[in-house]
């Protein structure tokens, strides 16, 4: 599902015009960006978790020089979704090959 179809399912629902469903989507994603531009992560009971997770500094490979660089440690964002949506996805998703 992109954003747009997310847009038009939640107004169709709603009965709420798309032009201010998609301002409410919008404002809902910047404030979690800024919260995590500050370093806070977000919590949403039922649904999941914003985090920050950290990775450790460690040696790469540039493959066309032959060269080993070092990554320095840094931060990246991640969704941790919660039990019950997991379970919800598990048992409802069928298992694509």
């Amino acid at each position: 599902m992109t954003k747009a179809e997310l847009v038009n399912t939640i107004s169709n629902k709603l009965g709420v015009e798309k032009n201010e469903t998609q301002k409410v989507i919008e404002a809902f994603m910047q404030e979690i960006r800024t919260s995590m531009y500050n370093g806070d992560n977000v919590y949403l009971r039922g649904f999941g978790s914003f985090i920050i997770k950290t990775r450790a500094a460690k040696t790469g490979r540039n493959i066309s020089k032959n060269t080993a660089i070092e990554i320095p440690a840094h931060n990246i964002p991640a969704f941790k979704p919660s039990k019950t949506f997991v379970e919800k996805v598990k048992s409802k998703v069928e298992v694509k090959n």
